[in-house]
């Protein structure tokens, strides 16, 4: 079925690493935090030449991807290659669930992420009214190596205006000061987690966001769960909400 998307051009462009990089846009489009859009490459399109991305821009300020090249991908090569001046086809406004609404209040909000699943948190930490939505926040930050954990300087800022603690975890090589070695499950199993992050995860007191690749959200929801945690519905509220990036 093919989708309609309005044009915009790209304003600027980082990149972290090879393969990893971020696109500001010009338009501005109706979202809530932690909303995706579609990205397309051609005004009309079938599910061959576009793709959901989180922004990771805050509502109300050009949009922001968060984009790592697949090789076999259907719309990230071509990203790849984009610039300033360049036009792109997004979608008109946000979709998506992965939002602080009808999220329950709990002392402790975990926000754990894999890869560009840092985008949705990056957005709803940049409009702020996360800060409103428990008294800690813990953002788990994985990745394979230092390179790859895009805004980092960013979100070490956070911490100093908000009670905000990040825990960068680089599964392949050491991590930089204060971060972890290992995947975010391994550290949740051995305690390290918890411990580097001063807060511990318990049902009583959390609500945990798992955002990224699907086998650690299958591996963490499990973990979780054993701890007696729930699943989070708006019909029946729990403990765990997630957002699976494949």
């Amino acid at each position: 079925m093919a989708i309609t998307l309005q044009p915009t051009r790209v304003v600027s462009r980082r990149d972290w690493a090879a393969g990893l990089f971020s696109l500001v846009l010009e338009v501005q489009i109706p979202m809530k935090a932690g909303q995706f859009v579609t990205v397309g490459l051609a005004p009309q399109g079938d599910r061959h030449t576009r793709r959901a991305y989180s922004a990771a821009s805050a509502p109300g300020q050009p949009l922001e991807l968060l984009v790592v090249e697949v090789e076999d991908g259907r719309v990230s090569p071509m990203l790849a290659h984009a610039k300033p001046g360049d036009t792109l086809y997004v979608s008109e406004r946000g979709k998506g669930l992965f939002t602080l609404d009808d999220l329950p209040r709990r002392r402790d909000l975990w926000l754990i992420a894999t890869g560009t699943g840092l985008a949705p948190y990056l957005s709803m930490l940049r409009e702020g009214a996360i800060y409103e939505a428990a008294d800690r926040i813990v953002l788990a930050y994985g990745v394979r190596q230092p390179e790859h954990l895009a805004y980092l300087d960013e979100l070490q800022a956070m911490q100093g205006a908000h009670p905000l603690t990040v825990v960068p975890l680089c599964s392949r090589t050491d991590p930089p000061k204060g971060g972890l070695r290992g995947r975010v499950t391994d550290r949740l199993i051995d305690g390290t987690l918890e411990y580097t992050a001063g807060v511990s995860i318990a049902a009583e007191t959390s609500h945990v966001l798992l955002c990224g690749n699907p086998t650690m959200i299958d591996e963490m929801v499990g973990l979780l769960l054993a701890r007696g945690l729930e699943r989070h519905s708006r019909r029946v509220p729990g403990h765990i909400t997630t957002e699976r990036y494949w």
